[in-house]
């Protein structure tokens, strides 16, 4: 599994980083939302220099212009809530994009062990097309590992990229032996370390929460 950190180089992408990450600014749901779909757009188009391409004539009204155009048949798909305004940035930007989404929870089980929880999936048949599995917060890695392994009864992509706004080592580690090097990982920003109840420090705190109100 390939990794790219976005935060390495300097973008835009860091001032929507920043304002998610703000327990000031953040406190504003509907600017939270929107710096999150914004992210996913800037994303869209970084994960966009990774697809297949070839030159298609385009008439204009002066003559024919060669234009390199993007061949994938995209599916763009999210874990539900927290990942629906990341989905709208991606969608956004790959209009004629097919869309997938999934329930995952987290739930600890008789043994006290954290385990995810997936109830609902709704996807297109996959098979040679181009995954895109977005997810904002990348704490563990189950969710991810759990979203792909159920995506994956419904094709096989040719292409999977996984994207989320803020990832950790911990799941970075989790992930690597478990998912196949031909998978991309694209993070905005990588974070040290978990909490001992498993949220990214130093995080932004509950996307979920964050963008749509508090749950019981």
């Amino acid at each position: 599994m390939k990794v790219i950190n976005l935060s390495e180089h300097n973008s835009l992408l860091n001032q929507y980083l920043k304002e998610i990450r703000s327990v000031d600014i953040q406190k504003d749901n509907m600017r939270f939302r929107r710096n999150i779909e914004r992210i996913g757009e800037v994303m869209a188009v970084e994960v966009s220099r990774a697809l297949d391409y070839q030159f298609e004539d385009v008439q204009t009204p002066l003559g024919i212009a060669k234009m390199p155009v993007a061949q994938d048949a995209v599916v763009v798909a999210s874990v539900m809530r927290a990942g629906l305004p990341l989905h709208m940035g991606f969608l956004n930007m790959y209009d004629h994009a097919e869309n997938a989404f999934l329930s995952a929870y987290r739930r600890v089980n008789e043994k006290g062990e954290l385990e995810i929880v997936s109830e609902y999936l709704a996807a297109p048949k996959l098979d040679g097309k181009t995954l895109l599995l977005v997810d904002p917060m990348l704490a563990t890695g189950m969710s991810m590992e759990a979203a792909y392994t159920a995506l994956l009864t419904h094709g096989q992509p040719k292409y999977v990229h996984m994207c989320c706004v803020i990832g950790t080592n911990t799941a970075i580690d989790y992930l690597k032996p478990l998912i196949p090097d031909n998978v991309t990982l694209w993070c905005a920003a990588v974070d040290p370390m978990l909490n001992e109840k498993k949220y990214i420090v130093p995080g932004l705190g509950d996307a979920g929460d964050l963008c749509f109100g508090e749950k019981l």
